[in-house]
Order: C-alpha cells, then structure tokens, then sequence
C-alpha cells in the first residue's frame, strides 16, 4: 500500500484555503530603510554592551574563586595545588585568546581579529585577569610557596671574610 500524495494538489477543496496570517505569496524586496540603519547601530550597541560583559567577567568569577581557596585550606595538599594551579593558568589562557573572546562582538566596521578593536574593553579584560592572577599569587604566598623570606635564599648568599681572626 503506497501513499498517493498527487491527487492533494489538484484537489480544489486545498487550492481556495486562503493563506496564514503573515505569509505573502509575492514576495518583493525593499531597498534598506532608516530602520534598517538604526537596527543596524543598535546592533552595534548591543554588541558594545556585551562586549563590557565580557570583559568584567573575570573580576564577576573571582568571589567564587576566593571561596573555594578559602575552602581548600592553607596546607600544601594536591587539592589546593589544583586549585591554585588552575588559578594562576587561567588568566594567561584567557589572555592569549583574548582576540577569539572579543571577535564576535567586533563592530561591524571593524576587524574582528585586530587588536586594535575594542581597547577598553581589552585593556579591562586583562586587568581583571591580573587581578585573578594576584589572587592565585597571594593564595600561593599564604601557602607558603613563594620564595619571600630571607631563609628562602640562604642557598644563594655568600659568606664573607670574618672580622676577627684568632690564633688558638
């Protein structure tokens, strides 16, 4: 048993069905309006915003981040290694594609893969991210593994010659 869909087209009963509401048969195209252009800077302005989005981003992460540094303790476990490795690895992936973050935002006039598209909301990104950055390095001092003290360097000083000598 096949399924003759034919005989729907030539059926008068289907062809004087007016058509749904907002279809048009003749479909003609207009030439761009001025609503086309203010859709268009609007879209830009959208674009803009988002873009500010973006950028403050990393600084919108940071009090979770905090929390869970706060919750992994100030001992050198693997748990807060991790923790505190990804931290500091974060930013500086998040830097080196900071033109595939910011490229779909480009204004339309611009390429989006320059530098030079967006600056401020560049510049903002890398800020929060040093931010995050000094975090994982704070965290990392509080821990203990940053080399601060002068105990940490004893290894690399000299002795000098003694003052004083004695014969016995």
């Amino acid at each position: 048993m096949a399924l003759d869909y034919s005989s729907l087209e030539s059926s008068s009963r289907w062809k004087n069905l007016p058509p749904p509401p907002g279809f048009a048969k003749s479909s003609s195209f207009k030439t761009p309006s001025k609503k086309a252009a203010i859709s268009a800077a609007s879209h830009d302005a959208l674009k803009d915003k988002r873009a500010w989005d973006v950028a403050i981003g990393p600084a919108k992460s940071l009090p979770m981040q905090a929390f869970m540094l706060y919750m992994s303790g100030g001992g050198v476990q693997i748990f807060s290694i991790g923790i505190v490795f990804m931290l500091l690895l974060s930013p500086f992936k998040a830097i080196a594609g900071i033109n595939e973050a910011f490229a779909q935002y480009a204004p339309s006039t611009k390429n989006p893969n320059s530098i030079t598209t967006l600056p401020l909301q560049k510049i903002v990104y890398i800020l929060c991210n040093l931010l995050t950055l000094g975090v994982g390095l704070w965290k990392c001092r509080s821990m203990g593994l940053l080399p601060t003290g002068t105990g940490d360097w004893i290894a690399f000083e000299t002795r000098g010659m003694a003052p004083e000598t004695s014969l016995f």
